[in-house]
């Protein structure tokens, strides 16, 4: 397994400085954001121009090991558009997962598998895996019907982000069924408690050596990624955690 960065965490910078700082760090590769309210780059700006997009990306010299899609409009024809934009710049990189949210909790599910098993057709045409992250404020919040949907919708696999069930409506649940479908991952440190969700190496409650041997079992050979948020609101630094957790991750696999 190797150790990919978000670029989420040092959106106090440019994306190119970024992926500078990405590389300066030695990770292997970056979990890029495409988000269209984000600080980087959008699926708008994708969809314009897709080579060119394609050309400033391998200019940086960093791999990307995923995609983080979020458009718009993600239930409407411009953000499966967009996908289907972004799909083929992950085609074009050798990016292998592009990972998206389900729908709010409470959304209607057979809509929603209605609404991926098309968005999976789009990305299966450009040899991309698409994934559903884990996510307290999505139908992924509980593990079965995450694992509902990974069964109704051919070709569905989850991005695992386990803070979302250490803090959040389902705390504490055990999520040990959704490993064989996991095909990504997001890493931080969290709390059991509301305000916990992102906090310092080792002041957390998340068992790193578990998850680790639990991926390893399910024969998990893809990427980690170190997801510390840089947020206005953070209490402490970002980027020292993001370096002790790189160290940490990469002492265990």
């Amino acid at each position: 397994m190797l150790v990919a960065c978000s670029n989420l965490c040092f959106t106090h910078l440019e994306l190119k400085d970024a992926l500078r700082t990405m590389r300066e760090m030695h990770f292997a590769k970056v979990d890029l954001a495409l988000h269209e309210h984000g600080p980087h780059l959008k699926p708008s700006e994708v969809h314009k121009d897709v080579g060119r997009v394609a050309i400033r990306l391998r200019a940086e010299n960093l791999p990307v090991a995923a995609f983080h899609f979020a458009p718009a409009d993600p239930f409407g024809p411009e953000g499966r558009a967009h996908l289907y934009s972004s799909c083929r710049l992950a085609r074009i990189l050798a990016v292998p997962v592009m990972t998206v949210a389900a729908a709010p909790t409470g959304s209607d599910f057979e809509a929603e598998v209605a609404r991926l098993t098309d968005w999976c057709r789009v990305a299966t045409g450009e040899g991309v895996i698409l994934t559903a992250e884990t996510h307290s404020e999505t139908l992924t919040a509980d593990p079965e019907a995450a694992k509902e949907l990974c069964r109704r919708v051919p070709g569905l696999g989850l991005t695992l982000d386990p803070s979302h069930y250490l803090v959040g409506p389902h705390a504490g649940v055990n999520y040990d069924s959704l490993y064989k479908h996991v095909k990504h991952v997001r890493l931080r440190d969290s709390g059991k408690k509301p305000d916990e969700f992102q906090v310092r190496i080792g002041q957390g409650d998340l068992d790193y050596s578990r998850i680790l041997t639990q991926l390893e079992g399910n024969r998990y050979d893809r990427t980690l990624t170190v997801d510390f948020r840089n947020r206005a609101d953070s209490p402490f630094p970002v980027e020292p955690e993001v370096r002790k957790l790189k160290y940490l991750l990469e002492s265990q696999v």
